[in-house]
């Protein structure tokens, strides 16, 4: 069967996380930014806080985390699709040539590491001092490091239609989703498994999307954010081949504000049951525009999809698709506690079944107002996972869900 998710809300069966691991440890205060960080985690605490994230989700409903460096090891087994990957990666530097060469100097666990961690001239000379770099000096990558891979929900989305390998908007990250794609591709457990929506064959270079942009509203309904990450563009050739999938009967596009805090449309709200939506105020109010994507005519490679504006406010959009909706509009009486819980993601929290979720244990305010309405939340420690700004949605992708 084809990999298909059907809610936001269904028992979770099973989902990709990636343990963070030394691609960590190459950030510095100086090129953070560069590699798209806030801070500086320490490692050693935040692989306990993500363990405690995994095994509480094991425990809490007997869900299958499957974590991404054990099944690129797995894939990396197959000699072509190393010598691929590998060179995918070593683009970059310019250094494609050598990919034969690193792969008969290094294990397949250490090309594993390299393809995640990255690695370095020197690092690479320590292993076979004979291989030859060219201009390139001891201290530069030759694949650099991927510290933002902990963030999986950015890689793909399964929707009802199948699945939506990312474009990235920031270049760096472009290979995490490539090594997710090849996962979901070839890998033993799904090759053959997935109907690919996006993006298009013969689209070299296709406009971004990324997953936390993603949002299913109902079996019939997607919301999709223009945010700074996902381009108008994309949203269109999206809808277009979930509306011709057959199952997607309208697919809205909300525009966000271009602005860190509202990086992706999961940063707005999350969907916690059938009936029952986590949001703050300010992020309601922040949406600037709002459209929706309908059939048109035509069928198959001819079918045309009509783009219609919105006067609708979100609520109200979110009111028409899910009946008897009930909103947790945290922050009207501390705008200070809700602002602050906003910047860590405090409406990205993980549905891992109906009326129950994980959030970060320091957005007390909101994991409060949950438990005041019947929402059972589940705590996780959050001092160092919070620093790349993303939350337990951005840091798992659901594979399999209960269809409710």
């Amino acid at each position: 069967m084809d990999l298909r998710i059907y809610s936001e809300y269904g028992a979770i069966q099973q989902v990709l996380m990636h343990r963070p691991g030394n691609e960590i440890d190459r950030l510095t205060p100086y090129n953070k930014n560069l590699l798209l960080f806030e801070d500086v985690p320490y490692l050693e605490e935040m692989q306990k806080e993500h363990d405690y994230f995994c095994q509480l989700i094991r425990q809490a409903c007997g869900a299958e985390v499957l974590l991404f460096q054990e099944l690129l090891m797995e894939l990396l087994l197959d000699k072509d699709i190393l010598l691929r990957v590998m060179r995918d990666s070593l683009s970059s530097s310019g250094m494609t040539h050598l990919a034969e060469e690193l792969i008969a100097t290094l294990s397949t666990y250490e090309c594993a590491n390299a393809l995640v961690a990255g690695i370095k001239v020197h690092e690479a000379k320590r292993k076979n001092p004979k291989i030859q770099f060219g201009e390139l000096m001891d201290l530069a990558y030759l694949i650099p490091p991927t510290p933002n891979l902990y963030f999986q929900r950015d890689t793909a989305a399964v929707t009802p239609a199948g699945l939506v390998f990312s474009r990235m908007k920031m270049e760096g990250r472009q290979r995490e989703a490539n090594m997710v794609r090849s996962i979901f591709e070839e890998h033993p457990r799904f090759k053959g498994k997935t109907k690919k929506v996006f993006p298009l064959d013969g689209h070299d270079n296709p406009a971004s999307l990324e997953g936390g942009d993603i949002i299913i509203l109902s079996e019939k309904a997607v919301a999709v954010g223009h945010s700074e990450r996902t381009d108008e563009k994309a949203i269109y050739h999206l809808a277009k081949r979930l509306i011709a999938e057959g199952t997607i009967e309208r697919v809205y596009e909300v525009e966000l504000p271009k602005k860190r805090n509202f990086m992706h449309l999961d940063t707005v709200f999350t969907i916690l049951d059938e009936n029952l939506v986590l949001t703050y105020p300010e992020a309601l109010n922040a949406v600037a525009k709002l459209s929706v994507y309908r059939h048109k005519n035509g069928e198959g490679e001819q079918m045309n999809i009509k783009r219609s504006v919105l006067n609708d406010s979100l609520l109200q959009i979110l009111k028409d698709e899910i009946p008897h909706l009930q909103t947790i509009q945290y922050g009207r009486e501390n705008t200070d506690n809700a602002l602050r819980e906003q910047w860590f993601d405090g409406a990205n929290v993980f549905t891992i079944a109906p009326r129950k979720v994980i959030s970060y244990n320091r957005n007390k305010h909101t994991n409060r107002a949950l438990r005041d309405i019947g929402v059972e939340v589940l705590e996780i420690p959050s001092s160092e996972l919070c620093r790349g700004l993303g939350g337990p949605r951005c840091m798992t992708m659901p594979i399999s869900r209960k269809k409710t």
